[in-house]
């Protein structure tokens, strides 16, 4: 069987793949990323976060997102019972990007694969890992992989990264995963040319969260695309989910109509594109890294994806973790857990409260009462802009308590 070499082999050229082979580029390491599919092709979570927009500029990427014409955004709406609110990211607590982009994953994630292409990274579509043999002399790892063909091949790399997404190559191989505690829930969800009219109140600046009026665990998302188009999708625990018989399509057609507001915004949409269903997406695993290899990503863990934040956490651990093997490959003695894993779990901690509070509906409770805080606002919204690891900022320090403590009072009033 051929044998080759590579300083880091990186599993999934989806954005945590595609910025930490960019990165590492740039630091002048010879990166082969090997990617299942080939691009482009469809994934879902199009809402970006600005927070997001940091790592983009880090590995070389944020010109070639600007310039492709995505739909701009600055912020999140929310809609229950006929009660409107919204964030706008650029009045927040947090430093940094309150802009960015809603995208259609197929060309975006093709997108940053062909630019880290441009800043030399090797990327292999339509290959296939089969086999992860850890701690090897040297702390190297033996990788087999299936060529198109079928045929086979080996590498040897000096470190592994799986940004394999919802593939989970090493936590698969290595019995790492562990169970979410997150109800099991599922996602309907498809494109639509949305026919929303200038007239209809709409802002395509942001994505819309609306909830189920007699549901508050179930809710939908609307994403505006540039060219008329969104994403729409519904998510419920499967056995609510369950109830409704037919296609896909027709089964999220049932569910839209049951809440007004939505079913009048789509009153015009064109269903041309078949509705897909996710379900069990929620995942964990006892540990981000070990000897030669680190978890980016969906691989590492998913949470829901309420309040967009699947992007930004790939981004930023490819972020950490190149920042990390900069240091390991100059000598330097990398402690994975205190430099990765604690950093990495800080903010997904941060978005877990949230996302919990949000089923609960706690949080609901405080995006919706009338009178809200300026700099409470201010800081809640930093969170849902993807600073979900600024610590100068309360609701990131302190967030489960926080988050307790804000809803008591909005309950009192």
């Amino acid at each position: 069987m051929q044998l080759e070499s590579a300083d880091i082999l990186i599993v999934g050229a989806g954005p945590a793949g595609s910025v930490a082979a960019a990165l590492l580029r740039r630091q002048g390491r010879q990166v082969l990323v090997i990617e299942r599919e080939q691009f482009p092709r469809f994934s879902i979570g199009e809402s970006l976060l600005p927070q997001s927009m940091q790592y983009l500029e880090e590995a070389g990427m944020l010109r070639a997102v600007v310039e492709a014409g995505f739909q701009y955004k600055n912020g999140a709406a929310f809609m229950k019972n006929g009660v409107y609110t919204d964030f706008d990211f650029r009045d927040k607590h947090s430093e940094g990007w309150g802009t960015t982009y809603q995208v259609q994953r197929a060309d975006f994630d093709h997108l940053l694969a062909k630019e880290a292409e441009k800043q030399g990274a090797e990327i292999r579509f339509r290959h296939e890992v089969l086999d992860i043999e850890l701690g090897r002399p040297g702390g190297r790892a033996l990788v087999t992989v299936k060529h198109p063909d079928g045929g086979q091949y080996q590498v040897d790399a000096g470190f592994i990264l799986d940004a394999s997404g919802f593939g989970r190559i090493l936590p698969r191989l290595l019995k790492l995963e562990t169970p979410s505690n997150f109800p099991v829930r599922g996602a309907i969800f498809t494109h639509v040319q949305d026919g929303i009219g200038t007239d209809a109140g709409f802002d395509r600046n942001k994505i819309r969260v609306t909830v189920h009026p007699k549901h508050t665990n179930v809710w939908f998302w609307t994403i505006p695309f540039a060219g008329g188009r969104c994403s729409l999708g519904v998510v419920a625990e499967t056995s609510y989910l369950e109830q409704y018989q037919g296609s896909p399509t027709e089964r999220l057609q049932m569910i839209v109509a049951e809440e007004p507001s939505l079913a009048a915004l789509l009153e015009n949409a064109t269903w041309d594109t078949p509705a897909r269903q996710i379900t069990g997406y929620s995942a964990n695993v006892d540990k981000l890294w070990g000897e030669g290899y680190a978890l980016l990503g969906n691989a590492g863990e998913f949470l829901d994806p309420v309040f967009s934040s699947g992007v930004t956490i790939a981004v930023r651990s490819a972020s950490l973790a190149a920042a990390a093997l900069k240091r390991q490959f100059a000598g330097e003695t990398v402690d994975w857990q205190a430099d990765y894993g604690v950093p990495l779990r800080r903010g997904v901690d941060t978005f877990r409260a949230f996302v919990e509070s949000w089923y609960k509906g706690g949080f609901q409770t405080i995006i919706f009462h009338e009178r809200q805080q300026p700099e409470i606002r201010r800081m809640i919204s930093a969170i849902l802009a993807g600073y979900a690891w600024d610590q100068s900022n309360p609701y990131v320090k302190e967030t489960a308590r926080r988050l307790a403590a804000l809803e008591a009072a909005c309950e009192l009033g």
